[in-house]
This record gives C-alpha cells, structure tokens and sequence, in this order.
C-alpha cells in the first residue's frame, strides 16, 4: 500500500493536544511526531491546523443484518457510520435469526467482509435457553454477551431469574445490558393505554418506560454483577437515578485496574430532552425513553465526571413510513451513527466537555473496555483508523443521509464542525463530501 503523510495536525490522544504529523504505512500508523519529511511518491494531506482523532469506536448498533434489511444493513449502516468519523462498531444480536449460538455469529462475521466499511464486531445475545452457547463461547469471537434485562423482541428477553444468575456467573466476556423493568412498563403501558386511547402519543413514552423502570433492572444487574465478580457494562443510561450506582473515576485507574462495572450514554440523551416530543414525535421514540432536561443536563455532567465511561450511538433506523405509525404501533429506535460525532462536539462548543474527554469516551474506553486490539489510539503500530474534523458549520439535510433508512432526527441542525476525512485501517474512506475506495472495514480482534 502507498503511504500517506498527515501535516500540520492538532492530535487528540489520551487526555493531550499536540500540534504534530502522523504517517500511515501498510494500513497502520507508522510515525507520529513533528516535522516529518514526505517522501517520494507519498501521499500529503496538509490538516491546516485541523484536529485528527483516533476513529471512534461505536460499542452499540443495530445495523439490521440479517432479517431486517429493509431498514438498513451491514453496507449501508457503516457507510453512514464513517462518514461520520466512527470507524468500528459492535453490533447488537437482536437480529432475524437472533445472534444466540457461535454458528450464527460467525455467519454475521461472514456477511461483514468484504461489505462493511468500519471494521466490525458481533455481540452474542442471551436468551432463557442458550446458557450453554454461553458458557462455551470462544471470548475472543465477540466483544461481548448482551442480556436484555427489559423488554426486547423476539427470544430475546431474560427474565428467568435462575438463567440470569447462572449468565452472571458464567458469562466468559463482559456481559453487557439493557436495563428497562419488563412488568413495571407493560403495567404502565396498559394504564396509559386506558387513559389516552387514540391520544396516545410519543410524549407519554418517558411515562411508559419508567425512569423507575430503568432504575430497578439497573439495580439488580449491579447486584448480580457485584455478587459473582462479573465485568458489567450498563448501555444506554438515560436517568439522573441510575448514576449513583457507579464508581466515579477514569475506566483504568492510577494503578493499572479496570472497573468492574462500567455505564454507557448514547449521544441522543445528550441532545433531546422531552421537550422534543412535540416536534419530533415518534421519530425519537426509543428504549430506554428520553426522559427530562435535567437527566440530558445530569447526564452530560456524568460524562465529563467519568462517572459514565463510553458515549455511543444505539443506532437502530426504521424506515420512514414505520415512524408515522400512531405510537403505539412506531417502532422504537433512531439513526445515528453519522452525525453522532459532530453531535458530541457541540458540547465542547458549548464548554461541557473537552475534545480529549469526548475522544476518550468515543474511542479510548471502548477499545479498553472490550479489549479491543490496536485501535482506539493514535500510537505507532496501531490499525490507522482516524478522523479529521475542521470547525466548519453545516446544516443536516435529508439527502445527504446514507443510512437506508434516508432520514435523521438531526434534520435542519447546524453542527460547528464536521468530518473532513476518515481513514479506515489506512485507506480513506470518506474524504468530506461522498464516500471514497472499497469497503476496508476489517473484523475486530479482542486480546483476551
């Protein structure tokens, strides 16, 4: 492969800036440092100042493959995704068939190659009857096993407390959850349903799915955890309840520990509060709901405290026409992963995070927590997975989305910065304006 010489950059890297160069060679990062020379036949790009980031790492999609490929798949979905400087994902199991057993895993990485644009991983799900599948699972084959601790679709939803315990206690990789508490929003969801009849709508949703909903199915996957030792990683945490459960404090401590159990946000918690429902409707309606003002406000606050340790997207698109179902027929979920990075930095614009904390919990945490290899970082050695970002503002427009299912919750928004460039294992993928080369996407490995 040809080389090429990034100049005159400002890189993003564990908690630093430093104005500098960076060198890609045979997909990876060669050199970092100031004052590289170019050579012969290399390929320039002058960064003109611009920040270049490690590409981030996106720790939950649902990108739809197989059996739900009228509203995205593999291609189309990490075509968005980096051209919106997220260069790896891990993708969620609730698909048709269900990710439950290593032969369908492994046919999920068999449709990956040679189709994804960002490299790829699969997580295994959990079910009342596939302890086994889990218990012999290979952990070097999935970041990890997701437990849908609320409801979810399909064979899906563990409920069997006996089940649960034994996944605890088991599982060979971090087990990851959604934390909603099935009975308590079925009761409410009836009670509503009563209530509103036909008048139902998405701005009843965060009364449905419960901020005491989520606050009980956290507590007792924290106490399973707790009880059997288990690496847990709570995903999409969307109230201000939820976060005295967890340790405040960096992902691997002063002395070289890693925290046992872990908390996620999504970007959409960040950026809606319920005072949206009036405008977007059905089009934000997901689980775990978007709740108040003041759980987006405490919630952002979390992650500039290190309370909550990774942002992520929960990319899950339904099409168009799926949205304009009455709410209780909508389905729930929202595209993200193109916009989601210049989403969290209008909070650095706004001066609630720094760029270094943003790269930490988009990138660094990710690649940590599932130990994942050689990417996450801008280090020699490492996979040149890498995003250029130049503070231009731009307005989301509906033709502009990749994402199959052609639109975004972010519509009419003006974001101060966008994605200039993104290198996906060395070779550019989106150069600012369209997608660039073959898919390069690589499956991810995981050093356990």
């Amino acid at each position: 492969m040809s080389s090429t010489l990034i100049v005159n950059a400002r890189l993003v890297n564990e908690g630093t800036i430093t104005q500098g160069d960076l060198r890609i060679e045979d997909g990876r990062i060669a050199q970092i440092g100031p004052g590289l020379d170019a050579r012969p036949g290399e390929t320039v790009v002058d960064a003109a100042g611009r920040w270049l980031l490690p590409g981030m790492i996106d720790d939950q999609v649902h990108f739809r493959e197989p059996g739900l490929t009228h509203k995205g798949d593999i291609a189309t979905e990490s075509a968005a995704a980096v051209a919106g400087g997220l260069t790896s994902f891990m993708d969620m199991p609730n698909t048709n068939p269900p990710t439950l057993n290593a032969e369908i895993l492994q046919s999920k990485y068999d449709a990956a190659a040679g189709r994804a644009r960002a490299n790829y991983g699969f997580y295994m799900g959990a079910s009342n009857d596939n302890l086994a599948h889990i218990q012999s699972l290979d952990p070097k084959t999935a970041p990890g096993i997701k437990v849908f601790m609320g409801a979810s679709t399909g064979n899906m939803l563990v409920d069997n407390p006996e089940t649960l315990d034994a996944i605890f206690r088991d599982a060979p990789t971090p087990i990851i959850t959604h934390c909603e508490d099935t009975p308590m929003i079925d009761a409410k969801a009836k009670e509503y349903a009563e209530k509103y009849g036909d008048a139902l709508s998405a701005e009843q949703h965060p009364d449905i799915r419960s901020r005491e909903a989520c606050l009980k199915s956290s507590e007792l996957a924290v106490s399973l955890a707790r009880k059997h030792g288990t690496r847990l990683h709570v995903l999409h945490i969307s109230t201000a309840d939820e976060l005295a459960l967890f340790e405040r404090g960096p992902l691997i401590r002063a002395d070289g520990s890693r925290k046992q159990i872990t908390a996620e946000t999504c970007i959409h918690f960040l950026r809606f509060d319920r005072s949206d429902y009036a405008r977007l409707g059905n089009l934000i309606k997901c689980n775990p709901a978007i709740k108040e003002a003041s759980d987006r406000e405490a919630l952002t606050r979390a992650v500039a405290d290190d309370v909550i340790d990774v942002l992520a997207t929960d990319h899950a698109p339904h099409t168009w026409e799926e949205k304009q179902k009455p709410y209780a027929q909508a389905p729930s979920g929202l595209p993200l992963v193109q916009y989601a990075l210049v989403a969290a930095l209008e909070l650095v614009h706004e001066g609630k995070l720094a760029i270094t904390q943003v790269v930490q919990k988009f990138a660094h945490a990710p690649a940590q927590l599932f130990d994942v290899s050689q990417r996450g970082y801008l280090r020699e050695g490492y996979f040149a997975d890498l995003v250029l970002v130049e503070d231009v503002p731009f307005t989301v427009k509906r033709e502009d989305v990749l994402s199959k299912c052609g639109w975004s919750p972010f519509e009419g928004t003006t974001f101060r910065s966008r994605i200039a460039s993104t290198w996906v294992n060395g070779q550019l993928a989106w150069d600012g304006e369209k997608l660039v080369g073959s898919p390069n996407g690589q499956r991810m490995s995981f050093d356990r």
